[in-house]
């Protein structure tokens, strides 16, 4: 019988929650009409879809009214980073200011012509540059021309929370547009807060215990998308066409639900079992760096690395050994390479070859974590042979 294993990728997808799954079940069977029919099933439909889109707003602290449920994040940010975003009274912006260290989808993802695009330094613990981004956007302003300002909430790789507040305040008082990828942090930290003004919010349902394929824009109050960015049908006040995918909605606005009632005692206990793991691995490595350390980050994540230990051989030992982690970089095909994220902070390559990503949530135990550190001690202590037997 094979032994338990320990998943510590929840940064990648969260599992499906057990209470998500029932309800994805019943609207598979009990919802079977078209949310656009105005027939008996079609209201049931179309029911379910807004009380989900009511969970999901709550989120970040918006009216349902200003939730567009898309395919999932990549879409969400592809979407809103396409130009097509604007907000009442700011011309249409022409100018893109993105941070170093966002994720692909938004880095390789947008459709400003490349000499419009910018990228936005971070500081040696990944956060970002606010003398840069004010001084980028005063002289933009001064030539009167619109930006959009585009900072992840929280960093895949690192766990960074980036200062949204600041950066809200700041493309407010230039008048540009700002738009934040939440995928990692919605349901993780509370961020209504910060982003309340921004113009649009990305989120993704799988990064919460959701089913994959589900996500959505927020958009804010006088902010709007050219309709139908994905044309066709009516659906989602006409902006993005296509019939909804009601059962993977509704486990949407579940997992939503769930996240943000327990997010608070979740922050605690999951960033104890962090700090453990993080502990752990300095007592069998005292020189292990962790990255983005000196600055706030997402109570689940830890990034570290060991110089000398590659990540390609540490991810196929640890998953020999029972434990799935991610390297620096986890959105490259199954392939394992040198993380953007890591080099926009500087960090060696050396080092950065051999980063490790340890994500937890809901389902995450302390005895993951000690399953984890029994497979790291394996794999230090061979790293620590090889050495002596090379001296």
């Amino acid at each position: 019988m094979e032994r338990a294993r320990a998943y510590l990728d929840h940064n990648a997808t969260s599992p499906v929650r057990p209470e998500v799954a029932e309800a994805v079940a019943r609207a598979l069977v009990e919802l079977p009409g078209n949310p656009s029919s105005v027939h008996r099933e079609g209201r049931a439909a179309r029911s379910a879809v807004e009380a989900a889109r009511a969970k999901v707003a709550s989120l970040v602290g918006a009216a349902p009214s200003r939730v567009v449920f898309t395919s999932g994040g990549t879409e969400a940010a592809n979407a809103v980073l396409s130009g097509a975003l604007t907000r009442r009274g700011l011309p249409a912006p022409v100018r893109l200011l993105i941070g170093a260290t966002e994720h692909p989808c938004c880095l390789q993802g947008h459709r400003f012509a490349a000499e419009a695009a910018e990228i936005l330094p971070v500081d040696a613990d990944g956060s970002l540059r606010l003398d840069v981004l004010e001084a980028r956007l005063a002289a933009l302003a001064d030539r009167g021309v619109t930006a959009l300002v585009s900072v992840q909430a929280a960093n895949n790789e690192t766990g960074v929370v980036q200062p949204l507040a600041r950066v809200a305040a700041l493309a407010c008082q230039h008048g540009a547009l700002f738009h934040s990828d939440a995928v990692q942090a919605a349901g993780r930290i509370s961020i209504g807060r910060n982003i309340f003004s921004a113009d649009a919010v990305t989120l993704s349902g799988h990064k919460l215990g959701a089913p994959k394929g589900v996500g959505a824009i927020v958009l804010g109050e006088g902010a709007a998308l050219e309709p139908a960015f994905l044309r066709g049908g009516g659906q989602e006040g006409r902006l993005r066409a296509g019939t909804e995918n009601v059962p993977g909605i509704v486990g949407f606005g579940v997992a939503a639900e769930r996240a943000l009632a327990a997010m608070a005692a979740e922050a605690v206990r999951l960033g104890s079992l962090r700090d453990a793991i993080a502990a752990g691995i300095r007592e069998r490595a005292p020189e292990a760096v962790v990255f983005g350390e000196g600055a706030e980050r997402l109570p689940n994540t830890l990034c570290v690395a060991v110089l000398g230990l590659k990540a390609e051989t540490a991810l196929i030992a640890l998953d020999l050994d029972g434990v799935a982690v991610s390297s620096g970089a986890a959105c490259a095909s199954g392939k394992v390479s040198r993380s953007g994220v890591l080099a926009a902070m500087g960090v060696d390559p050396a080092l950065s070859a051999g980063a490790l990503r340890v994500s937890l949530g809901w389902n995450s135990r302390e005895e993951d974590g000690e399953r984890f550190l029994a497979a790291f001690d394996r794999l230090i202590s061979s790293l620590y042979k090889r050495r002596e037997r090379a001296a």
